[in-house]
């Protein structure tokens, strides 16, 4: 009797587990909190004053980088795992058509892994602020890079990088949230000289 109980169960448990096929999780990532956004203005970066992310580490870059007519900074999210790297540069007039390509062709080296760059344009003639920002869609190093100048004497260039592999669709709300850091950044840059 034990074992016509125990067969019967097991034709009973085989029967009901059939149904559909086993389907694979989709892959998913983690909720990221964001934190909360404050400003604070920073004269310290070098030539240029500007607001920064309070949530934000800024510091001096490797001291055999900088110059008396250059200076670069690192600006740390260790919340988002990602630094901004700010290079600048004291250019005459004359450099000017230089250092912009030199950028551009630093952004476009990443199209072999970005699916798309979008450019866009910003300008305040009244503190000789002129911008051209670079969005990088897709699995590229940077997804954010710009550079801000005054066509005399000034150029400042930005890259965001992330400190583990590029996944746009893992990094990409923490790139939107630097982004709009950066954007503040350059509508609040004024030029000390």
């Amino acid at each position: 009797m034990k074992r016509y109980t125990i067969c019967i169960l097991s034709c009973v448990f085989l029967f009901c587990s059939c149904g559909e096929d086993p389907q694979p999780k989709p892959y998913a990532y983690f909720r990221i909190a964001l934190p909360p956004v404050d400003y604070n203005n920073v004269d310290t970066l070098g030539p240029y004053i500007a607001d920064v992310n309070m949530n934000c580490i800024t510091n001096n870059a490797d001291s055999h980088y900088s110059t008396p007519n250059d200076k670069w900074i690192n600006i740390s999210y260790p919340a988002l795992n990602a630094t901004v790297h700010l290079s600048y540069k004291h250019i005459s007039p004359s450099d000017i058509q230089t250092v912009t390509e030199e950028s551009r062709t630093l952004v476009y080296k990443h199209t072999i892994r970005a699916d798309a760059i979008r450019e866009s344009y910003y300008e305040n003639s009244d503190r000789h602020v002129y911008c051209m920002f670079y969005e990088l869609t897709g699995n590229a190093a940077s997804p954010t890079q710009f550079f801000v100048t005054d066509s005399a004497t000034n150029f400042l260039r930005g890259s965001v990088y992330f400190n583990n592999i590029p996944n746009y669709d893992s990094v990409m709300p923490c790139a939107k949230y630097i982004e709009n850091d950066l954007v503040h950044f350059v509508e609040t840059l004024k030029w000390k000289n």
